[in-house]
């Protein structure tokens, strides 16, 4: 009875909603990737070296062998460099994208936080953590010149 105590109070921690929920959202951000690296940025590449398929790219070691009928006796051996080029090529483009997706949510999160700038809603927690800043350098101002003052 423990173990299922513990289970729903790990389950049910925020942290572990927070996971669930990226997890969800990283795979279907993956599959957007996935189209736009396949479908919207390979083909006009392609286009440009002449029509040359990446994913297809291969060095041949060892030519695979054919008996009279047409089966295989022995398998192809290569490197394929062109699967390894498109996968570098997903991992830039995740890399680039998730980049500029945090840094304008950072853009617009050092703009809520910024209690000068009226334009947005400052959260309350930044506008009552803001005002007791002030406070405090009120007073060390007039402790300050209390201090000078005596002596």
């Amino acid at each position: 009875m423990e173990f299922f105590k513990e289970f729903k109070e790990f389950a049910v921690k925020g942290n572990m909603m927070d996971m669930a929920i990226g997890i969800i959202i990283g795979a279907s951000f993956n599959k957007v990737i996935d189209v736009l690296v396949k479908k919207v940025l390979l083909p006009p590449l392609s286009l440009m070296s002449d029509g040359i398929n990446l994913q297809n790219r291969k060095m041949i070691l060892r030519e695979g062998v054919l008996d009279s009928s047409g089966n295989i006796v022995t398998q192809e051996v290569a490197i394929e460099y062109g699967a390894l080029t498109e996968a570098f090529m997903d991992f830039l483009i995740i890399g680039l994208t998730i980049f500029l997706v945090v840094k304008g949510m950072n853009k617009l999160r050092n703009k809520s936080e910024d209690t000068k700038d009226k334009t947005v809603k400052t959260p309350k927690d930044i506008e009552l953590l803001s005002n007791i800043t002030q406070l405090m350098e009120e007073q060390n101002n007039l402790l300050k010149a209390n201090a000078q003052s005596k002596v």
